[in-house]
Parts: C-alpha cells; structure tokens; sequence
C-alpha cells in the first residue's frame, strides 16, 4: 500500500486539466503513441464538441521512479463547470490527494476557490500547480503570489508545468510520490469499498466503480450492498485502464471496478458501501452529502407510449450521472413525464443532449423553474416545484423563493456592469473585496430563479470573459412571485407556466408573446396568444389566419355573389377556431426558453 497514490485533478473550468493528464498518460506510457489523442479521458462525443469535461474519468498508471522505486497511481480528471461540482464531491472522496491546477494567464478563479474548499473540508494534500506558463501572457510572478495568498504554501512548493509542451511533468509525478500520502487501511480487515461511480453496460449490466477503504475483494466473492441489502456474486473484479482490466484481487488502498450481472439500475446506489457477505463490515462509509437539485423541468416523452423507455433511459443515465434526481408528473398538455431536478442549466442542457445521443429519445423540457415554500392562511407549509402546485390565491398567505451567495470574481474595470446586472436580476452587493490590484471578488445574495436563465451567459459576454462565477445555497424569503399563464385561443399552455416575480410579469409575458408569434406556424384560423395573471391579461399578439382567396373564380357578375361566398367563408372560419388546436412545435419550445 506504501506504493499507492490516489489523486484527482481539480481547477476553474477551461484551465487545462484534461491536456494536463494527457501528459502524465503519455509520460507514464499507459497510452500507446498510437492510440494517444487530445482529452484523451473525456470519452463522450459531446464532451470533444464542445471542449469541455462532463463527467469525472478514473484510470490507473504506472510510475517508475527515477530513485529506482515503482508507483500505482489511481488518477481522477475532474470537470470544472459549477453544474458538474457532484462529480467533483464524488472523486474527492475516493482521493488523499488534490493536484489544483490554476491558469497562469488567467489566475484564480471562483470555482478554484470553491473545489480547493471541497479537497480542504476532505483532508486531502493539495499540490499547487501553475498550468500554461509556456502561454506568451503568462503572469508567473502575480499567480504565484495569488496562490500563496490563497493556500499559504512556500514559493518552491508551486510546481511550474504546461499541459501543451509537457513542461515541469517530470517535477510533478515526484511531488505526487513525495506529497500525497498513500492510503491508510488494513487488508485482513472485513471489506469496506466506497462506490464513487456507475456505469450500464448493455452487455455485462451496471458496473460500479469503487474504492477499497478495508479489506481485500477476490473474483468470485459474495458481496453485499449494504444500504439496499442486495446480495451478489462479484462475476469480475479490475482496474480501471482505458479499458477495464480483469484482475484476481483487489486489496485495501486500491481503485477498482465490479461487475455483478446487476441489471436494475435501483439496486446500486452511488456512496454505498459493499462489504463481504460473510464476513461484513460494522458499518458503511460516510461519503457524500446528498445532492440538491437547483433547477427544476419537465420532461415528457413526444408520444405517450414512449414513457416507459424513458424512465428506463433516465434510470441509465442517472447511475453515469448521480446529480440527476426525477420523479413521475403529468401534465394536461403534455400526458405523461418526469419532473427533473438539475444542477443548472448547462446540466439540463447536457441530459437533453445525451437523451437523445446515447437512448434516441426524442423529448419535450418545460420552462425550467426552481422550488419555492408556499404558506397557506393556515399556516400550512407546502414545496412547490411547478407552477401548478401553487396554491389558489385566496389560501394563499406568502411564497418563499430560494436565495443564494454568488462569488464573482472579475477585474476592477467591469465592476460597474456586472453591479447593474446583479442589480437588475433583484440582486445586492454584501461585499468587495480586492484580493490583488488587478483581481477584485464580489458577493452578491441573489434570488435563484434570476440566476437560472442566462445570468452565466451575460456575465461572460459583459466581462469579456474574465468573470468567473460560483454560487452556494443561503436561504428562503418571502417574495412577490405570480403565475404567469400562457394561453392559445384561451386555452392554457402549461408548459409555458411560470412563476415570476409581480415586477417582471408583464416584461417577460410581453417578450413569450412575441417570440410564439414568431415562432408558432400561420393556421387557416385566427390565433390569439395572451400572456395572465389570473384573469388578467397583461399582454397579447395575434396571429392572422391564412386566407384563401374563395371570391378568385368569380368574375363580372352582381357584387352579391362574392358578398355570399366571403360570408360563407366568415362562418367557417368562425367555427374553425372554436374547434381548432394549436399544436406547438417542439423547436419553438426550446426558442421560447432562449429568451435574450
């Protein structure tokens, strides 16, 4: 065990951990030249589209060192946007030590701060790790002094390296074997192993990722869950290469995988423990704190009999994907479904995407909106997590909004526009803070439901770039919230419902309107779109029917003629729309929800 090191890599997103652990794959020559590409851990199509890491990817290596020694490093890259920080919790848990790598163009950043929070509240051996020093702009000497600042580490303990060049990789796998404890257990002792990931494999069913904490694990054992109490025959036990890798044992202090034949994805739990069937362990591992669900959306099947394939999809996916949490609903638009919770809306987004990529499900995402606490004259206390949940007004005494402490951490010269955003999204400044002459910090306490839509996106664009942006849960306080209704032809539309804040009512109603009128295709019937509160309409469009020209084959004749044919179409049209449906268009409900 003396020879193990187990470690994740954690930094702000876009600050090259993948790159970083393509070098320490090449040096180590657990990838052949020939199979060696960039991000080389990120295996999923959408994560090399859109050049980020969606999910946490554990793999093994082996490490000579020069002193003569041989190492079994356990590495795990870990994704650095704030809607996947679950995969990051998860693998803190399986490491005893942390590589924080931090950009040397672009300096510390909020979710630097917030991951180097989660490895310190671990006990985990941080190694500080300054990335792209090769870049033109580099700023050595600032981001070293930054980091100093932050962990209050020695100027020699910063080890210089770039993912590109492989510069300083040498330095760091002997800071990893010198800093990083290796893991403490004992392998006679019963079996405790701490599931950290999941995986469905069509084949061979749900494969769990674990590390050994106590005790030795054999091919062939009979093992036991132990918060679901389900028994089973361990079919296969290995590592974890770039490929899975069939071992005999597994002893204490490794990172490992299991397969049991497990085809319910029910039955295994991300944080539970296994232990041996005879001879079980007292108690399972404290890992993780449960997951809380930011942002809330419907998603239901296009057609109705798909439902039961989707859930099964859902299922699947959230074993890959433990921050995932849904339950059935229905809707009397949509039928049949699930309400969803997510980490934010680039997670939302990313679920739609491998919905579709990964189970060919073709599916509809109501507006997604958060959970609110709704008190009745009564005094009774009731969650609410879709508009419909809402309690009539005339019960109805205050709803409570969740509320939550945003860091945004930017240079002093945007200051100024990110306060009038903040502001504008009903927001306040608590405090400012400047941790360097060029690096200010800024906390905000913000209502979650304004930072749900495109807070992230603007504050980008507006900082150029240079915001970096976490965010953590306070509290609930009572707020001025309405049900804005959408409805076609007075027919609401509850996919369109939303909560919103009295103020912005008419605004964001208004702005729905337009967009559906633009959106939604022309019928042979008059279309009136209407944005209410209640009984009050605050705003409306109109979409004129297609006319056909039914006076065309008359020519010369008495004026009374096509006077009769115009009316005859009038009443048609008439009782058209009073039987007429208008179906929306699965597009214009993903570019009603992409409002600027």
């Amino acid at each position: 065990m003396k020879n193990i090191r187990n470690f994740c890599v954690i930094a702000h997103i876009d600050h090259g951990k993948s790159t970083l652990s393509d070098r320490l794959l090449e040096f180590t020559k657990t990838i052949s030249d020939r199979d060696m590409k960039d991000q080389a851990l990120d295996d999923m199509d959408l994560e090399r589209e859109r050049g980020i890491t969606i999910k946490s990817h554990a793999i093994q290596l082996n490490y000579n060192s020069p002193s003569g020694s041989s190492y079994v490093f356990n590495l795990i890259d870990t994704p650095g946007h704030v809607d996947f920080s679950y995969e990051v919790s998860r693998s803190i848990a399986a490491c005893e030590g942390a590589l924080l790598l931090i950009d040397a163009t672009q300096g510390i950043q909020a979710q630097t701060i917030s991951n180097l929070y989660l490895a310190i509240d671990n006990d985990l051996e941080i190694i500080p790790v300054l990335n792209k020093i090769d870049m033109p702009n580099a700023m050595i000497d600032e981001v070293s002094e930054q980091i100093i600042e932050l962990i209050g580490c020695k100027k020699d303990e910063i080890i210089h390296a770039s993912g590109k060049t492989g510069q300083g990789v040498a330095e760091l796998l002997e800071a990893i074997v010198a800093r990083i404890p290796p893991p403490v257990g004992d392998p006679n002792a019963p079996l405790q192993a701490l599931i950290f990931d999941s995986v469905f494999n069509s084949f061979r069913g749900v494969i769990a990722y674990f590390k050994i904490i106590n005790g030795t694990i054999k091919k062939g054992d009979k093992v036991r869950f132990f918060h679901t109490g389900k028994e089973y025959e361990a079919d296969e036990v290995g590592i974890l290469r770039l490929n899975q890798e069939p071992k005999k044992e597994l002893s204490a202090g490794n990172v490992g995988y299991i397969i049991t034949g497990i085809k319910n994805s029910k039955e295994i739990k991300v944080g539970d423990t296994i232990t041996h069937v005879e001879i079980p362990c007292d108690k399972g591992i404290q890992g993780f704190e449960e997951v809380k669900p930011m942002v809330f959306a419907g998603i239901f099947p296009i057609e109705n009999e798909d439902f039961e394939d989707l859930r099964e999809s859902l299922e699947k996916l959230q074993l890959n994907d433990a921050s995932l949490v849904f339950e059935p609903e229905t809707s009397n638009a949509l039928g049949f479904g699930f309400r969803c919770g997510f980490l934010g809306m680039l997670h939302l987004e990313i679920i739609q995407e491998r919905l579709a990529r990964e189970f060919d499900q073709d599916v509809i995402t109501t507006v997604p909106n958060v959970s609110y606490v709704a008190y009745t004259r009564k005094e009774e206390r009731m969650e609410v997590r879709t508009p419909s949940e809402l309690p009539d007004p005339t019960f109805l005494e205050r709803v409570e909004e969740p509320y939550i402490s945003a860091q945004v951490i930017t240079k002093p010269e945007y200051i100024g526009a990110i306060m009038t955003l903040c502001l504008e999204k009903r927001g306040y400044l608590v405090k400012q803070h400047y941790l360097t002459p060029e690096r200010v910090e800024l906390t905000f306490e913000l209502p979650l439901a304004e930072i749900v839509f495109d807070f992230y996106d603007r504050l980008k664009s507006i900082s150029k770039g240079y915001a970096s942006f976490d965010y953590a849960p306070l509290d609930y306080r009572a707020s001025d919230l309405v049900k804005l209704d959408i409805r076609l032809n007075n027919e609401p539309v509850d996919a369109l419902t939303a909560l919103v804040h009295r103020d912005k009512a008419e605004y964001l109603g208004r702005k729905i309107c337009k967009r559906l009128k633009d959106l939604l295709p022309r019928q042979q019937f008059l279309i009136a779109i209407q944005a209410a509160i209640g009984a009050k309409v605050i705003a409306r469009e109109t979409i004129s029917a297609l006319r056909k020209d039914v006076t065309a084959k008359c020519y010369g004749g008495d004026i009374s003629r096509k006077r009769k044919l115009l009316e005859k179409q009038k009443k048609g049209k008439k009782r058209m729309r009073q039987i007429g449906n208008v179906e929306v268009p699965q597009k214009a409900f993903l570019d009603v929800l992409k409002l600027e």
